[in-house]
């Protein structure tokens, strides 16, 4: 029998919340964080809105020694972690140095740290690392970080896929759960809201370059032209669901049901994108049918063309309407590689409420024969969930959810 794998802590920072309490005290109502960038000067730049953490001071959680030697989005990482273990009720220390795994996601690496160093280097001369090396090593330091502060020495790995990769970690962990791990932190945290990071988000020409906060991100609406950018993310103890009760485990959110993955064809092939196939790839392996599923989270791009796939794809998967659909990341911006563990919580939440976040400030567009959750939440009884993320150049993943009370 193939073992169950369970969500039993959750560390989430997103920028309208810090932790699960405040997080979907939030959500659960529709308060949106997007606002002008503060973490710089944006004048100078097409686009300057974003989805930022605001009051964060990693000097007030994590030692001084480490603050020089991590950047924002490792930070950020490190103190989600400490609170996902904390809420799950394990001490590191207790589980068997090997059998404790670390599996992330990243999409913008290191920029903040190549920024400084670029800085340095531009100050004090050759003797820094490149900006280019710290990029590179960045995307393994994050995992890195949490497996050497917690003492976690089995398996360990970073996935990057953009948008897609904190399903993809998720999937990973799982895996290794399945193969004998008693437990593994995955998901991702992304912070890249820096000039240099700035740029490079800039360089795919979907980001929103609107300043009215509330018509920048608008999915599936008549007026879509890009997305925000945020910062944050969540990260999740995930274990064996029959270890994890015979430890006693006091939260015990959600099951990972399911999951497919799947990659775009070539531009002008004529074959159709890959996210509808991703979608029946997540339901097969959760047993489920598209009936048993109670809500979609969106990955909600944010641009028309985008958004025209995604709605086909839901469309001929569960029939025109035939599903609620939400994106709160219309409240936080799109956080990269932790935008999909943060639909993951977000999902878990909503289940265990009966309570479907709503998708704030679109006007859902006569175009998208969709059941999208608007302007206030709707009361619903969801089993199951379904979160789809897509990644730039190609990348689709889907995930079926499950509630702990089937």
């Amino acid at each position: 029998m193939t073992a169950r794998v369970v969500i039993t802590g959750i560390g989430i920072a997103a920028p309208n919340g810090f932790g699960v309490e405040d997080y979907w005290a939030a959500t659960r109502v529709g308060k949106s964080a997007i606002g002008r960038i503060t973490r710089f000067d944006p004048t100078q730049y097409p686009a300057r809105l974003a989805g930022e953490i605001r009051g964060f001071d990693a000097r007030d959680h994590l030692p001084g020694r480490l603050i020089p030697q991590t950047d924002r989005m490792t930070q950020l990482a490190l103190v989600a972690t400490d609170s996902a273990f904390e809420d799950a009720g394990v001490k590191p220390g207790d589980i068997p140095e090997y059998d404790m795994g670390v599996v992330t996601a990243s999409t913008a690496g290191g920029f903040e740290f190549g920024q400084n160093e670029l800085q340095a280097l531009w100050s004090k001369g050759s003797q820094h690392v490149s900006a280019y090396q710290s990029f590179a090593w960045f995307y393994a330091v994050n995992s890195g970080q949490i497996s050497i502060r917690n003492g976690m020495r089995g398996h360990s790995a970073v996935v990057v896929s953009d948008q897609a990769g904190g399903l993809d970690a998720i999937a990973q962990a799982r895996r290794q759960i399945r193969k004998g791990s008693k437990l593994i932190c995955s998901g991702g945290v992304d912070a890249s809201i820096c000039p240099w990071g700035w740029v490079a988000q800039l360089a795919n020409g979907r980001v929103s370059t609107s300043e009215n906060t509330e018509r920048a991100y608008l999915p599936f609406d008549a007026d879509a032209s890009g997305y925000v950018p945020g910062e944050g993310g969540a990260l999740l103890i995930l274990e064996d669901a029959e270890a994890a009760r015979q430890r006693g485990a006091e939260n015990v959110y959600g099951e990972i049901a399911g999951y497919g993955s799947t990659f775009d064809p070539r531009p002008g092939s004529g074959r159709e994108p890959g996210l509808r196939r991703a979608i029946e790839l997540a339901l097969a392996d959760a047993d489920a049918e598209p009936s048993d599923i109670g809500v979609v989270f969106a990955d909600a791009a944010g641009t028309p063309e985008l958004d025209r796939v995604e709605a086909e794809a839901l469309i001929e998967v569960f029939g025109a309407a035939g599903v609620p659909v939400t994106a709160p990341k219309t409240m936080t911006g799109r956080l990269y590689s932790g935008a999909a563990p943060v639909d993951v919580v977000t999902a878990v939440l909503a289940m265990r409420e009966g309570l479907i976040p709503p998708t704030v400030n679109v006007s859902l567009s006569p175009e998208y024969d969709i059941d999208l959750v608007t302007a206030q939440p709707r009361t619903a009884r969801v089993r199951n969930a379904l979160v789809v993320a897509r990644g730039y150049g190609g990348f689709n993943s889907a995930m079926v959810v499950r509630g702990t009370d089937r």
